[in-house]
């Protein structure tokens, strides 16, 4: 933290400092049972050191000052506080004077003599306190100043008694107040949001996927989340002042599987193999120095002694829950628990961690303050402990491999001590049995059929029938889709005609497509404009010319830069030799550089090699080459991307009235320099953005084509959005969106509240922050939505309209980097939110086609094509699969004709083939192809789940009397597998499963005496195949 940063609160140093001294006096009355009849302690921190950080001398001076003072002694008495460091920290701790607590600042220098009589004073002041002077035993800081110390409190040996109040400093850490307790929530909540959003996530994909990927890894991921701010964009949701970048690992991620378990907080994770049996992972932030951990433990398939076992435990855990409250001990607390364990499963007992969690804070555990059998200190109200239940090295009897024989269970939590209970801060991330368990789907669905009553008599239909995905509507409501179907039908000849109507045949040859000419470029118009150097036959860069100049049969031959490809440099015997490759037509380099013949006859110089003994010259060439092309690539870049900028016309500014202004707002994409809010004006033709540091953005009414208003509901922003028709220049950015926005959060929000918020707590005063979170949103909204509506009043005469998105139609997609909200309006289809902005209007819109659609897959893609062919189609990929049926119910309503297929297609050669002759296209039946394979999915799952075929009860019978009698030849054991699965019409809805498969081959191959040797008894340890794992 930089130096001119450091402030110190002086009201939360006094304040915590009288409780200090508060409970201090009170220990002393009541028996010395926390600080051992101290008269006199001392706080003193050496050398600044990562491994001593946190401790608890570190601790506490961190909760008095907010930062470590390293090279800094604090003297207490139950009067005053005298502080002896240097003279910068003495500079910051200046403004604590004149509070609660009277404070005595010595400042050391360099002199060697002051300095120990500022040491002899604090002597005096531990003599004329009492005979007991309180020191942190168990903490052995290091550094000359604090030798320095030691040796002065040696010299008082004979005097004063040196005694632990290391209780004491605890019981005053870990009572803590309002503004300790909502660190340490943050903390808790941004652990168990991490492990509920994407942890969890993330090993549901690793099994789902059957992923290789080792402990260590995965433990490695975790770790790294931590720096992807994005991850918790939820916080903000919660708490509008989280800060992510001010998290830290106060426990490293730890994941441990495959039977090798260490329940302790010092445990590593390996490097074997993530086993998906028992996997358990733990881990915990630290926000702003307080500390908070979740622990959970997740099991795949766990058998029914496994299931028991992690029922006994979590009802262990519920015990301990109900127990924590304000005067309980921490030994009654581990009794109960204990008591619970041995009433429910007293195998157990032996397997049971010997302490049920511990108080943390600005420690990641106090080692005074553990809930086990022997420690009679009472739990007080505002407290926060870290509950952690587990059972260690637990045989498994139904094991599948030597990995799974034995496991080890974990829950941890952390939570807040109140009066009649506590506040658990993790409740985020699910630690019920259902919350940790993954099953594989098949197997949870033949548990699911065994408790279905048999039907009386067997369905009229002899197919299955068809599982959708996530129970869709569409297949509930057969006429919906089929009126959806014709419509869509309608929509495609439509198409289909206006494609034929609007491309004759008499567009040519590439039907309006530029035709490519090879390029001429001229580097010099006489020959006295070569360079000097030229005349010594050398090779010569001409950058001004843009020309490297190459002796070539004697002559000097200029060589334009445009007509290099590259040029590159090797060593071979005592010369060096350079060659350089030029573009030439009909070379096959890539789209980019593909050059018509402008003369079949012609011939052209591909490649040219030149050979020296000069190495450095040679080589000095090469890069002077090098950075001439990558110079001209670039140009040519900038030239092409600014062909589309339009210089606009003059903003008229509004001359007899001042303009409507609204601020502050920011504006996307960013002015150059620091990040500063400004104002936005409505002029006569146009709108003016005006930045603090005195820079302006014009955007004139005639170069807007959409605007939209974005509200802040679910959102961090509120939003003003202008679409352009033509792209402008923003500081050095092109852009064609343009837009204003402002944070619907609050930073300035004061979290201690005004007097009469003084004495809330907890959940009321949450529920405050809430109710004006929300006015606030709605306020902003207001003031936003009314600014947008006067821009499109103003802007009426170019046709300007206010867009609102429907929120409720949106669905998730990827249609750049990342996952976001895309929102239908009026007009358009839109994502406002993060860059690049997504703005597709409707009215452009060709087709649409749906991407990977297709049983067992749980995202599909969206491919818009746009009326111009020559733009490349817009895709959104990853769109859940939930939400199928209403992206098809939004384009059916707005009259845009989509289709689907199974898999991704190769649009850069569909849209090559369309663009080439779009009236041959069209005339072969356009769009057609993309249709076909959706009518031909479509009308397969209409006949499997609406056949016209049905049977009479008499074929019905005499068809399950010949498959009975067709399975029981094939295999006489097949029954018994039969009637476990729920009986053969059941089992065959759902088709032979692995085992009965495997072992039908293995009898037809002993039967052909192909399969000897093979162990009759041995089972097939595969997953089965395709079936995706879903959560308990």
């Amino acid at each position: 933290m930089a130096e001119d940063a450091i402030t110190i609160s002086k009201s939360i140093f006094h304040r915590r400092a009288s409780s200090l001294i508060t409970q201090w006096k009170s220990d002393r009355r009541s028996g010395d049972a926390l600080f051992a009849g101290a008269t006199s302690f001392s706080l003193v921190l050496g050398k600044s050191d990562e491994s001593t950080s946190f401790q608890m001398h570190a601790s506490l001076q961190s909760s008095l000052l907010g930062y470590e003072f390293p090279a800094t002694l604090m003297l207490f008495t139950v009067d005053s506080i005298h502080v002896v460091t240097t003279k910068k920290k003495a500079q910051y701790l200046e403004p604590l004077r004149g509070g609660a607590v009277p404070i005595e600042i010595y400042v050391r220098g360099k002199d060697a003599d002051e300095n120990a009589k500022q040491f002899e004073k604090c002597s005096d002041i531990i003599k004329k306190a009492g005979p007991k002077h309180g020191i942190i035993s168990k903490v052995d800081p290091i550094g000359p100043f604090v030798d320095e110390w030691k040796k002065c409190l040696d010299a008082l040996s004979g005097d004063i008694e040196q005694v632990d109040i290391s209780p004491g400093v605890s019981q005053a850490l870990a009572i803590k107040d309002e503004t300790e307790l909502r660190l340490v929530r943050e903390a808790a909540r941004a652990s168990s949001g991490l492990t509920h959003k994407w942890t969890y996530e993330e090993l549901s994909e690793i099994i789902d996927e059957d992923k290789r990927i080792t402990n260590k890894e995965f433990a490695e991921q975790i770790n790294n989340k931590i720096d992807d701010v994005k991850a918790f964009e939820f916080m903000r949701k919660i708490s509008p002042n989280f800060d992510p970048n001010q998290l830290d690992w106060a426990l490293q991620p730890i994941v441990q599987s495959g039977g090798k378990y260490d329940l302790k907080l010092k445990a590593e994770s390996d490097s074997s193999e993530l086993h998906q049996g028992t996997v358990l992972i733990a881990y915990g932030f630290r926000y702003q120095n307080y500390c908070a951990h979740v622990a959970r433990t997740y099991m795949v398939e766990p058998n029914s002694s496994q299931q028991a076992v992690y029922k006994t435990l979590f009802m262990v855990y519920e015990s301990v829950l109900k127990t924590i409250k304000d005067g309980v001990t921490a030994k009654s607390v581990y009794e109960k628990a204990l008591g619970v364990l041995k009433a429910k499963k007293p195998e157990l007992e032996k397997h049971f961690t010997k302490t049920v969690g511990y108080a943390i804070g600005l420690e990641a555990r106090d080692s005074l303050m553990t809930l086990n059998a022997t420690n009679n200190r009472v739990i007080k109200d505002g407290m926060t402990l870290a509950v952690s239940v587990g059972f260690a090295d637990v045989k498994n009897p139904h094991s599948q491999d030597k990995k799974d024989s034995s496991y080890s269970l974990l829950i941890a939590d952390t939570i807040r001590v109140q009066k009649d209970g506590n506040a658990v801060f993790t409740k985020d991330a699910s630690a019920d049995l259902n919350g940790v368990s993954f099953f594989f789907q098949d197997n949870q669905e033949e548990k699911e059929e065994k408790t279905k009553p048999k039907k009386d008599a067997p369905s009229t239909r002899p197919g299955t029938q068809t599982r959708t995905r996530g129970e869709r509507a569409t297949n509930q409501d057969a006429e919906k889709e089929k009126a959806r179907q014709e419509h869509q039908k309608a929509l495609h000849q439509k198409k289909q005609q206006e494609g034929i109507e609007r491309f004759s045949q008499k567009t040519g040859a590439l039907n309006g497509v530029e035709e490519k000419k090879f390029k001429r470029f001229e580097s010099y118009k006489r020959d006295n404009q070569f360079p000097s150097r030229t005349k010594d036959l050398v090779i010569c860069v001409d950058e001004r010319a843009q020309t490297i100049i190459l002796p070539v049969m004697g002559r000097p031959v200029p060589f334009h830069i445009n007509t290099v490809k590259n040029a590159s440099k090797n060593d071979e015997g005592g010369y060096t030799f350079l060659r350089l490759n030029f573009l030439s037509p009909g070379q096959g380099v890539g789209k980019k550089d593909d050059q018509p013949f402008e003369d079949p006859n012609a011939h052209f110089v591909r490649s040219l090699t030149f050979r020296s003994k000069d190495t450095d010259r040679i080589e000095g060439i090469t890069k002077q080459i090098t950075d001439l092309k990558k110079s001209a690539v670039r140009r040519e870049q900038e030239k092409k991307e600014m062909e589309d900028v339009v210089e606009q016309d003059k903003l008229v500014e509004m001359r007899n009235r001042r303009p409507h202004r609204m601020e502050p707002v920011f504006i996307r994409p960013g002015l150059e320099g620091k990040r500063l809010a400004g104002g936005i004006e409505i002029h006569q033709n146009g709108l003016r953005y005006v930045h603090q540091t005195g820079q302006k953005v014009d955007i004139l009414f005639s170069n807007v084509k959409h605007l939209f208003f974005q509200p802040c509901d679910q959102e961090l922003i509120v939003i003003i959005h202008v679409h352009l028709i033509s792209p402008m220049m923003i500081g050095k950015k092109k852009t064609k969106d343009v837009q204003f926005c402002r944070e619907a959060t609050e930073n300035a929000f004061d979290e201690t509240g005004n007097r009469k918020r003084k004495h809330r707590y907890g959940d009321e005063e949450e529920f405050e922050a809430e109710q004006q979170e929300r006015r606030r949103r709605a306020q902003l909204n207001k003031e936003f939505k009314q600014y947008t509506e006067r821009i499109a009043d103003a802007g009426r005469s170019e046709g300007l309209n206010v867009d609102i998105p429907f929120r409720e139609l949106g669905f998730n997609g990827v249609p750049s980097r990342s996952s976001v909200l895309v929102q239908p309006s009026t007009d358009c289809l839109i994502q406002l939110t993060e860059p690049p902005f997504l703005v597709i209007t409707l009215a452009e819109i060709e087709i649409v086609h749906l991407e990977r659609v297709q049983f067992g897959l749980k995202n599909f893609d969206m491919v818009v094509v746009l009326r111009d062919f020559q733009k490349p189609p817009i895709h959104i990929n990853t769109i859940p699969v939930e939400m199928l049926d209403g992206v098809k119910d939004w384009l059916d309503s707005v009259d845009i004709p989509f289709s689907e297929g199974p898999l991704n297609l190769n649009w850069g050669a569909i849209m090559k083939t369309v663009t080439s002759d779009p009236h041959a296209f069209f005339e072969d039946g356009g769009w057609s192809f993309l249709a076909a394979d959706s009518d031909d999915e479509s009308g397969d799952g209409d006949d499997e789940s609406e056949s016209d075929f049905e049977m009479s009860d008499d074929e019905i019978g005499a068809m399950s009397q010949e498959s009975s009698e067709a399975d029981s030849e094939i295999d006489e054991n097949a029954s018994d597998d039969a009637s476990e699965g729920g009986g053969s019409a059941e089992s065959e809805d759902e088709g032979e499963d692995w085992d009965e498969l495997e072992r039908k081959a293995k009898k037809k191959d002993r039967d052909t005496a192909l399969d000897k040797d093979d162990d009759e008894g041995s089972k097939p340890k595969g997953k089965p195949n395709g079936k995706p794992m879903k959560r308990r």
